[in-house]
């Protein structure tokens, strides 16, 4: 069925689509963060080493950002919604192996099939989106988008920690795997109610050579850098780090030749020739280093280093989503006409909090109270919602309807690799530093405020970047009938 002639029942029924692809990418974001606040207790239940560990978080980014592409294209072929529903039905079934793992193996195993699922679930939300809505609706349903994806983002936290902590059904840790299971199941319904069918108006193919190449180049940069230090960095690991620039010069290549021959490249060429698409791709990939290994080094602070619950550990970061909340609603308002200042006005309010956060914990060391940590994650929550909510609308903006897919799948798939990458470079960073010294609340802390400033970095170098997006546009006046 051709993209432009997607049937619609009722004037609401693009709404009630909209709903249900939203709570499935709620979903995808709590479960790619709820398990940063009980991965402590998950590694001494499981008896799991650091590097296993780091492949529960980032196993799911990892494969996530390998399979978006191919899940946004596969979308764009076979139609959205049925690979939409594949995707939720994958995911819910792979939530319910991950709560009954006896092991860290079968736990990192289910947590790679989550990841599979959820890259043939989310892409065709935003998909969906492009399909369904007319410019100025299009432009709000983005910023609504947006606000979910920040809000999911950092509700995981809190939510593990109140599962974990309260001993839910007396599930443990593994709560925060089975809450998915009724929420997949309800999307599932309403998406098959509610969603209309659509796929690319053009013949498409699924670019097997492409999916290859950028799968080996996402392996030979992550596999290094997870497993490298205690594996004490062999010779045949420094060669796939290196490896990982040639071959992504290949994929380049090869994308530009499959579309000069049958217009299925994985990547259209066509979309790395809007600037704010790609730099706002560079300011996701660099924004998402820093904010998704955040929490992995601050739960291991407080709850191994200074003896908090996991309760204690989520409050801390409760300022995050009402930051969050104040501020992506003014965003929405206004960022069709001052999206590119807002975006770094939110980018600079990160930074801020986040050299705030290290100057609490290298000033009180294990001493520092978790009220006093919710004041800058508060500030960081404030910036996120002001650049967040609309960084996606900006991305995507110029992304042609026959390629929505792809585009869906590009974006996810580098705010991803993003969060893998930055699970590795920061756990290669901080068990390092930990390991180096003695097993005292003072040496964990001192390791995660040195380990803070690559979070620092990662801010501010997005905030430079920020300058290069194209100014916003308003959307067009509908004619007066």
């Amino acid at each position: 069925m051709p993209a432009q002639t997607i049937p619609r029942t009722s004037a609401e029924r693009p709404k009630l689509a909209l709903a249900v692809v939203l709570v499935a990418v709620f979903m995808d974001m709590v479960d790619s963060t709820i398990v940063n606040v009980a991965l402590p207790q998950v590694q001494r239940s499981l008896d799991a080493g650091d590097a296993e560990a780091q492949w529960i978080l980032a196993g799911y980014s990892l494969t996530f950002a390998l399979a978006l592409i191919t899940g946004g294209r596969i979308g764009d072929i076979f139609g959205r919604k049925r690979v939409f529903l594949t995707g939720v039905a994958g995911f819910t079934i792979a939530s319910t192996l991950c709560g009954a793992a006896i092991n860290p193996e079968i736990l990192i195993g289910a947590r790679f099939a989550q990841g599979i699922s959820a890259a043939l679930m989310v892409p065709q939300v935003m998909s969906i989106i492009v399909i369904m809505f007319g410019q100025r609706e299009r432009y709000k349903a983005l910023a609504v988008y947006g606000a979910v994806l920040s809000l999911g983002n950092v509700s995981g936290p809190l939510l593990g920690g109140l599962l974990t902590e309260y001993n839910v059904f007396g599930l443990h840790w593994r709560a925060i795997f089975y809450v998915n299971v009724p929420i997949g199941v309800l999307t599932f319904t309403g998406a098959a109610l509610f969603m209309p069918e659509s796929r690319s108006d053009r013949p498409l193919r699924v670019d097997l050579v492409g999916i290859g190449l950028i799968s080996l180049v996402s392996f030979a940069l992550m596999y290094p850098l997870i497993q490298g230090r205690e594996a004490g960095w062999p010779v045949w690991m420094i060669i796939m780090l290196v490896a990982a620039i040639p071959l992504l010069v290949l994929f380049h290549y090869s994308q530009r030749y499959r579309d000069r021959r049958d217009g299925s490249a994985l990547v259209p060429p066509e979309l790395l020739r809007h600037r704010s698409f790609v730099i706002g791709l560079v300011i996701l990939l660099t924004l998402y280093t820093g904010l998704a290994s955040l929490f992995l080094v601050l739960s291991y602070d407080f709850q191994q280093g200074m003896g908090w619950s996991p309760i204690k550990t989520a409050l801390s970061w409760l300022g995050w989503p009402i930051g969050i909340t104040a501020t992506s609603g003014f965003a929405q308002r206004f960022g069709a006409t001052h999206g590119r200042r807002l975006i770094q006005i939110g980018l600079v309010t990160m930074s801020a909090g986040i050299l705030l956060l290290i100057g609490l914990m290298t000033g009180y060391g294990p001493a520092v109270a978790w009220w006093q940590v919710a004041t800058p994650t508060l500030v960081m929550g404030l910036g996120m919602g002001l650049c967040v909510s609309i960084l996606t609308n900006v991305v995507l903006a110029d992304v042609p309807e026959h390629s929505a897919g792809a585009g869906s799948g590009v974006t996810n798939a580098i705010l991803q690799l993003g969060a893998a990458t930055g699970i590795a470079v920061v756990g290669l960073i901080f068990f390092g530093l930990a390991s180096a010294g003695p097993a005292t609340a003072e040496n964990l802390t001192s390791a995660a405020s040195t380990t803070l400033w690559y979070h620092a970095a990662a801010f501010i170098m997005s905030a430079a970047l920020a300058p290069l997006l194209r100014p916003a546009r308003r959307p067009a006046p509908v004619p007066a009938p």
